[in-house]
């Protein structure tokens, strides 16, 4: 027996069944289950289901239960996850070539009674998994299944035919869970004995079978790539529920819409998707060793996660991901305060200690928002207060920033020129670009990327990131 909502008013416990008799036309049949209302002393209600009936909405429970923070919403609902068996087993006497020549075999997973078969094709260069149907509801179903058997994937329409499909290739397979991959190779295995594949195109695919791909259970498989130049990391679906479930995970996790990744609903034929910002990534890096319980456990997995999806996409992509999270993890790791380095700048040698800063943000004309940058610091033995203004460009919203060499410093405008690029190369890495004008004065510029630099201190970065954010055209 399973009891679902406990003691409730009249009018609640309606609510309850109708909802879950709503619920019960979407499913297919093998899942329908039947609840019903009990009236208790002191005129408590209960909805309840019985027997198969029971076992069907457990499992529904165990496979469907919103999640809150990562973990399922109480220690019930762990208990039904963890009774969910999936089987895997494969028709050793449906292994057969195609009229094409591609090697096909039968695949059937099942749950508590429902059952799905699927097709297996080893082509040229991969394993695909396939179903197909006219139903949708058998789809939905079979994708489901695959889920269960840690496999990301979606029903998707074919063509205009209204034919429903859902597949999955070789390293989407290599990410589901082991008896899956025991049946997969079973499969290979098979084939390469009865002479079907060649045994060195089949080493490969056992190799990834048997290593598995996945670093946690469930996560959905991102688009990881590069798009002129700039890293892409997007999931894309044609279900509302799947990119609403994937932005909640980020949500939960501790990244904020609009500001660290992007949602657009599916519309008409087209597919939806929830894109990862640069902000994004690099945010789910800092949580990922700065962040606290499930938030930072959430956002350790995700950035594991695609490092390895990068890492499969190529070296080129690897590298500007593994960029861009290292960015993330080095915000906020540094103090200004004590810090102490030895720089050249034109041939001599600066040694550089930093007595103090701060960030703040200040309205300069005509309502713009400034960022100052504000650094006490002792350079070649001269102690002095440097000041670097930050503005968005007019035209282009680029950040930019300057600063002006001091007449009245020791050795006059040059020498103090050559102070400041000499602090600044020393806290980010990166020397200024520097301008004489015809009248004598000297400004000194900086981009985005030494910001970026500065944003490593625990002094600057929060300020940075809020005029980053408020001045923002997105």
């Amino acid at each position: 027996m399973l009891t679902v909502g406990g003691k409730l008013g009249g009018g609640a416990a309606l609510l309850h069944l109708a909802a879950l008799h709503l619920l019960n036309q979407l499913l297919p049949k093998e899942l329908k289950f039947n609840v019903r209302i009990y009236v208790g002393g002191g005129r408590s209600y209960n909805v309840a289901a019985y027997g198969e009936h029971a076992a069907r909405l457990k499992r529904l429970l165990a496979v469907s239960a919103p999640s809150a923070g990562g973990g399922y919403l109480s220690p019930k609902f762990d208990q039904f996850v963890e009774e969910t068996g999936v089987e895997v087993r494969v028709d050793e006497n449906s292994i057969r070539r195609t009229e094409g020549g591609l090697v096909a075999a039968d695949l059937t997973i099942s749950e508590g009674g429902a059952a799905v078969k699927y097709n297996v094709y080893l082509r040229k260069d991969h394993i695909l998994l396939e179903f197909r149907s006219t139903d949708r509801s058998r789809a939905e179903l079979a994708a489901r299944l695959l889920r269960l058997a840690g496999v990301g994937t979606e029903v998707r329409k074919e063509g205009s035919r209204g034919v429903w499909q859902v597949w999955a290739t070789t390293d989407m397979l290599a990410a589901g869970r082991k008896e899956l991959r025991n049946a997969l190779a079973e499969i290979v295995r098979a084939a390469v004995r009865d002479g079907c594949v060649d045994a060195g195109k089949a080493e490969g695919w056992l190799e990834k079978l048997e290593e598995g791909r996945v670093l946690k259970e469930g996560w959905p498989k991102y688009h990881v790539g590069l798009k002129d130049g700039a890293l892409e990391v997007r999931f894309r679906s044609p279900n509302p529920d799947s990119v609403e479930q994937v932005a909640q995970r980020l949500r939960d996790m501790g990244l904020k819409e609009g500001k660290h990744f992007t949602v657009k609903m599916p519309e008409g034929s087209r597919d939806g998707y929830v894109y990862v910002r640069r902000e994004g990534l690099e945010r789910a890096a800092w949580l990922s060793v700065r962040g606290e319980g499930e938030q930072q456990k959430l956002a350790a997995e995700f950035v594991e996660y695609i490092l390895q999806r990068a890492k499969e996409e190529g070296d080129d992509v690897h590298e500007k991901a593994k960029k861009i999270i290292e960015e993330g993890l080095s915000r906020s790791s540094l103090t200004l305060k004590g810090f102490e380095k030895e720089v050249e700048v034109n041939g001599r040698r600066y040694k550089v200690k930093v007595i103090d800063g701060w960030a703040e943000l200040e309205e300069g004309e005509g309502g713009r928002k400034l960022l100052r940058i504000r650094i006490t610091a002792e350079v070649d033995g001269v102690k002095r207060e440097y000041k670097i203004t930050y503005s968005r460009h007019v035209r282009t919203n680029k950040a930019e920033g300057r600063a002006a060499a001091r007449a009245d410093a020791p050795g006059g405008r040059e020498a103090d020129a050559e102070r400041l690029s000499a602090l600044v190369e020393a806290l980010t890495g990166r020397r200024p670009r520097v301008y004489r004008m015809k009248d004598g004065t000297i400004i000194i510029m900086f981009s985005k990327k030494h910001l970026e630099g500065f944003k490593r201190y625990a002094e600057l970065a929060d300020v940075i990131e809020r005029w980053l954010e408020e001045t923002s055209r997105r």
